[in-house]
C-alpha cells in the first residue's frame, strides 16, 4: 500500500483531500517541487527549498512561524520511510485553502507529498536519443513568476499532450518572443562547435536545480557555458542538444522536428560528471 503525506498526516494515496472550493483546484494557486531521493538522501535539496521559499514569498503565502524548510525536510523523509523507498521521485505540492479570487478564507500553505519508486539505474544517460518537437500554440510569458514551478502550467500541459499525440518524447516550449524557453519537463542546453548554451532565466525558463548545478560544474571542468537568448532557428542548426532535470540529470536528444543531432560532446560531459559526481549522475 502506498501513502501520501497531507499536512503532516500519513494517509493512503487514494484518500480524497481537496474540497470543491480549494483555490489550488480552482485556480492553480500553488507551487510544486520534484525531488530525487537516492542513497538515503534528497539530492540538491537546498536549491529546491530555496526556489520554493522564493515562490512562496512572491505568491504572497502567509507562512506560519513553524512552517520552515526543516519542517518540510522532516515531512519528506517521513513519507519515503513510510513507503519503504530507497530510490524515489518525490513531489511536494503546496496550495492555499478555500475561497474565490477576492475572498480567500486562508492564505496559509497546505502541503501534499507523494513518492514513487525508481529503478536502481534510473537517471543514467539514455542509450537511445530523445525525439523532440517544438510546440508553438502556447507561449510562456517572461514575467516575475516564470522561473518558479507554479501550478499554472498550461503551455507545459498542452505541450505534453502535443508530444504524446506526435509520438515525441518531449516538447520544446517557446517564450512570448517565440524563442526557446525549455521543455515540458526539463531545461535545455545546445552545443554548436563545442560551445554550450542554455536559455537565460529572463527568457522564461524554469530555474531548474540541475540546470543551476551544471552551470556551476561545467566551468570547473573547463567547459564554458553561456546563458543567453536562443532562437528556434539557432536550435535547429546546432550540433547537439541535451536536457536536464532533477530526476534525470542528463539526457541526449537525437532529433528536433526533422533536425538530426549527434551526442559526442554530451557523452564526454556525462562521462566526466560520472567520474567526479557518481552519486548524482551514475
Amino acid at each position: 500500500m502506498s501513502y501520501i503525506n497531507f499536512n503532516g498526516k500519513l494517509i493512503t494515496a487514494d484518500t480524497a483531500i481537496a474540497e470543491a472550493g480549494n483555490r489550488g483546484l480552482r485556480y492553480g494557486d500553488g507551487l510544486f517541487e520534484t525531488i530525487k531521493f537516492k542513497h538515503n538522501q534528497f539530492q540538491l535539496l537546498e536549491p529546491h527549498l530555496e526556489r520554493l521559499w522564493k515562490g512562496l514569498h512572491l505568491m504572497k503565502f502567509d507562512l506560519p512561524k513553524l512552517f520552515t524548510p526543516d519542517l518540510i525536510k522532516n515531512e519528506l523523509l517521513k513519507l519515503v520511510q513510510k513507503n519503504k523507498q530507497t530510490h524515489a521521485r518525490v513531489r511536494l505540492t503546496i496550495i492555499r485553502g478555500n475561497g474565490g479570487l477576492y475572498d480567500a478564507t486562508d492564505l496559509t500553505p497546505r502541503f501534499i507529498i507523494e513518492s514513487w519508486p525508481l529503478a536502481a539505474d534510473f537517471g543514467q544517460l539514455n542509450s537511445n536519443g530523445l525525439q523532440l518537437g517544438i510546440y508553438r500554440h502556447a507561449l510562456k510569458p517572461c514575467d516575475d513568476f516564470c522561473n518558479l514551478k507554479h501550478n499554472n502550467f498550461l503551455p507545459y500541459l498542452m505541450g505534453a499532450l502535443f508530444a504524446k499525440e506526435k509520438k515525441y518524447n518531449d516538447a520544446i516550449i517557446l517564450n512570448q518572443h517565440s524563442r526557446i524557453c525549455d521543455t515540458t519537463i526539463a531545461n535545455i542546453f545546445i552545443i554548436k562547435n563545442g560551445q554550450v548554451k542554455t536559455p537565460a532565466l529572463p527568457e522564461g525558463c524554469i530555474a531548474g536545480t540541475m540546470r543551476r548545478f551544471l552551470l556551476q560544474q561545467l566551468p570547473a571542468m573547463n567547459i564554458s557555458v553561456t546563458e543567453t537568448a536562443i532562437t528556434a532557428t539557432e536550435l535547429l542548426s546546432c550540433d547537439e542538444i541535451f536536457v536536464t532535470n532533477a530526476i534525470s540529470p542528463i539526457k541526449w536528444v537525437a532529433s528536433v522536428d526533422d533536425h538530426t543531432l549527434s551526442n559526442e560532446h554530451t557523452l564526454k560531459i556525462y562521462n566526466q560528471l560520472c567520474k567526479t559526481l557518481p552519486d548524482i549522475f551514475c
